[in-house]
């Protein structure tokens, strides 16, 4: 007797294109975004509400829950300077369980000014103020992650 398994092109395409997942880290929110399965865009997915170190990553994971991902780009929060401060070493504590928890690799990205961009974005696009609070974290970790995307692009 065989058994035949429904496999959807939909999990064909995520199975030979894995994904990146970009994040914007803060201490209230995270904005979690992912890459398409070629490596060309960004797209903004949601915000996680910060609980705890398991719970949050259980809720990142949870998000992505449809993706294959294979690598996170996590915003760094540097100085305007470029030197790294208490937030950029809160972000790197966090990704290091995070990586720990998952398996999955992580790389930083230079976020600063990302939040003032996602605002610009969101202003741009004709939303209010209490709509652009719940979709800034996300629209800046898909902004981290295209700048991730963009800077692989071009060899850098």
């Amino acid at each position: 007797m065989h058994c035949r398994a429904h496999v959807s092109s939909l999990q064909i395409e995520q199975i030979l294109n894995p994904r990146t997942a970009g994040l914007d880290i803060g201490d209230k929110r995270i904005g979690v975004a992912v890459g398409d399965g070629i490596g060309m865009t960004a797209h903004p997915l949601g915000v996680v509400e910060r609980k705890s170190r398991k719970a949050d990553v259980k809720a990142i994971m949870d998000l992505l829950s449809a993706y294959e991902i294979d690598k996170f780009v996590s915003g760094l929060p540097l100085n305007m300077d470029g030197s790294e401060g208490e937030q950029a070493d809160r972000v790197r504590h966090f990704c290091g369980h995070l990586a720990a928890d998952t398996g999955i690799e992580i790389v930083f990205q230079d976020e600063r000014m990302t939040s003032m961009q996602s605002e610009r974005v969101l202003i741009e696009a004709g939303l209010t103020r209490k709509k652009r609070r719940g979709k800034i974290d996300a629209t800046a970790s898909a902004l981290i992650l295209q700048a991730y995307l963009d800077r692989i692009a071009a060899g850098y």
